[in-house]
């Protein structure tokens, strides 16, 4: 072999020689073939896989939309009337795009989820779980930029409400507003600039996933019962084990994402949208895409604006901290059965500020928000820190494999259990 080559074991020769050169094909089966990965993943871990599946749907249909929107005040909300009406299936990418960004956080909502209840923030992956918080961070202002692009009615006015709050920040607060404006209220120079920056966006988001997916394959992944693999009868290689198993997710997902399209494709949206955007006619009621809601529900939670806005930016930048608030040593929460029912009640209050948010700014929602939002904080900042120190978890099974094969894991290969041999009953897990 030549000075220099890598020494390729791809068996094609053509791309044996491009491996020889450039060691992608190599790079790809140590990361995605033999990378080991513990044994005992269920369906929630096919939630990442998911969500860059979706990344690629929302660039893609992004790409065709942009040939034929045109970012102008005067033409904005016609052209996309002429992609639904003249485009070629430009209907369906429409609809596919829409519906894609609800999904997309649909997926990432349960990814967090996942890793909030198992513990996937835990060290040594503090850095893979803050990464993922600059991710959402990233889709929410990808996705309100995007919301805004077919200027209707909602989108006008919720760019309106929502660039305004910046307005509360001390000194500096009108300055932005007119920045993100471009001039002194919502208007062409606000559009340019929101559809540019939603084009960009979704190419900084692959870029952070890719280091994401980098972080991961360094610290190796999380599993159920939070315990680290001990040995090989703890892994399997990620081919074609979990390849098959996130190919039959991927297949259910696609199915349910067809079925929005195409038969239920504005039910996430709202009506209002469907008129064109008209600054001398406000809404009677202006409310955000449904992702946003909870945290819109928690800037509505506090009467003073800056309080509001502060407390909304809190809710989500708290999350950074997470790896630190939880000060329990044991990750899962199959082992802490008490913070396992306060998380379920933060899911709960999650659930009821999503409601709320989309409720009108009176009584009672403002009084069950403020509720929601006191839970909300109070289960990262006190519950939390203090149930890490107090509650004596329950004990963890000694390795991955015993507690998945129970009897066997003992036997060489982990194979079945001999014929009379009594088994050993599973760790409890």
């Amino acid at each position: 072999m030549g000075m220099g080559l890598h020494n390729s074991e791809v068996k094609n020769p053509v791309l044996r020689w491009v491996d020889q050169r450039l060691p992608v094909v190599t790079m790809i089966q140590k990361e995605y073939g033999t990378f080991p990965t513990p044994r005992n993943f269920n369906y929630f871990w096919n939630f990442g896989a998911l969500a860059m599946i979706n990344l690629a749907i929302m660039i893609a249909t992004g790409v065709f939309l942009a040939m034929n929107y045109t970012p102008h005040t005067a033409m904005a909300f016609d052209s996309v009337e002429r992609i639904m009406r003249d485009v070629n299936y430009g209907w369906l990418i429409r609809y596919v795009h829409m519906n894609g960004a609800s999904m997309f956080f649909i997926v990432v909502y349960i990814h967090i989820y996942r890793g909030m209840y198992y513990g996937s923030y835990k060290t040594p992956r503090e850095l893979l779980w803050m990464l993922g918080v600059v991710i959402f961070l990233l889709m929410m202002a990808t996705a309100f930029m995007g919301y805004v692009l077919p200027w209707g009615q909602m989108s006008f006015w919720g760019a309106t409400v929502i660039t305004n709050l910046f307005s509360a920040v001390p000194l500096i607060g009108p300055e932005i507003v007119t920045w993100l404006w471009g001039g002194f209220s919502v208007d062409n120079p606000t559009l340019n600039r929101f559809f540019s920056l939603h084009y960009l966006l979704p190419f900084v988001i692959t870029g952070v996933v890719f280091l994401h997916v980098a972080a991961l394959h360094v610290t190796g992944s999380n599993n159920p019962l939070g315990i680290e693999p001990k040995d090989k009868q703890d892994t399997l290689p990620f081919h074609p084990y979990y390849t098959i198993k996130d190919s039959v997710g991927i297949v259910a997902y696609l199915a349910v994402f067809a079925f929005l399209v195409f038969f239920m494709p504005n039910y996430l949206g709202h009506p209002d949208n469907y008129i064109p955007a008209n600054p001398l006619s406000t809404p009677a009621h202006i409310v955000p895409e449904w992702y946003f809601l909870p945290f819109y529900a928690i800037l509505r939670a506090v009467p003073d604006k800056l309080g509001g806005v502060v407390l909304m930016f809190a809710s989500i930048l708290v999350w950074f901290a997470l790896p630190w608030l939880d000060t329990s040593k044991v990750r899962s929460m199959r082992f802490r059965p008490i913070a396992r029912i306060f998380l379920f009640l933060w899911v709960i209050s999650f659930f009821v500020l999503m409601y709320v948010g989309a409720r009108p700014a009176e009584q009672p929602y403002v009084f069950i928000g403020q509720l929601a939002t006191a839970y909300y904080f109070l289960w990262f900042l006190v519950l939390l820190p203090l149930l890490g120190r107090l509650e004596k978890p329950l004990p963890l099974p000694e390795s991955i494999s015993r507690a998945v094969l129970g009897a066997r894991a003992a036997l060489p290969g982990g194979g079945p259990v001999p014929a009379g041999a009594a088994a050993k009953p599973m760790d409890k897990a």
